[in-house]
């Protein structure tokens, strides 16, 4: 981390890493998704960060649906409790410029709405923030409940590679 955010490694490092490291190294990128980090592993050496994240895309839709499930599920809960997010989660979902805001309902209806589709899916509900607030992304998350669940797991996983670029170029530009 460099002043409190997160870092990439560089790609020759990266590369000659240990799994374990491998995957920490992914962090903040993928969040914490073992079947895809186990993957990305496996398919080293990568010669740019772009690439491995297009590599990791192809994995991701080959992978099982119970492990593409546990790569959703490695990303946080939108409306998690700010202390539970990575640095980088913290900055995508806005938590700095809700200061002073009473979302009170918007976060007890992000709460159940979650559950409710976590209930329904089996999964966390994903989406890319891209400067949204709260209340727009419940608004996703109400239109998005009623999808069929292979439709929904498929959003997820896009969402994964659209939240990993933008990581990237935020990184990169850091």
């Amino acid at each position: 981390m460099t002043n409190g955010q997160p870092r990439l490694v560089g790609l020759k490092t990266l590369n000659g890493l240990g799994r374990d490291a491998f995957a920490e190294a992914l962090a903040p990128l993928f969040e914490a998704a073992g079947p895809l980090a186990d993957a990305l592993y496996a398919a080293r050496p990568f010669d740019s960060y772009s690439g491995l994240i297009a590599r990791a895309e192809a994995v991701a839709a080959a992978l099982l649906p119970a492990q593409q499930v546990e790569v959703v599920n490695a990303h946080p809960r939108i409306g998690a409790n700010a202390q539970d997010v990575s640095a980088l989660s913290y900055r995508e979902q806005g938590y700095a410029a809700e200061s002073g805001q009473d979302l009170t309902t918007v976060y007890v209806a992000l709460d159940r709405l979650n559950r409710e589709y976590e209930a329904r899916f089996g999964f966390r509900f994903v989406v890319f923030v891209n400067k949204r607030s709260k209340p727009e992304i419940l608004e996703v998350l109400r239109q998005r409940i009623d999808a069929s669940r292979d439709a929904e797991l498929q959003t997820a996983i896009a969402a994964i590679f659209l939240i990993a670029r933008d990581r990237l170029a935020a990184l990169e530009t850091a």
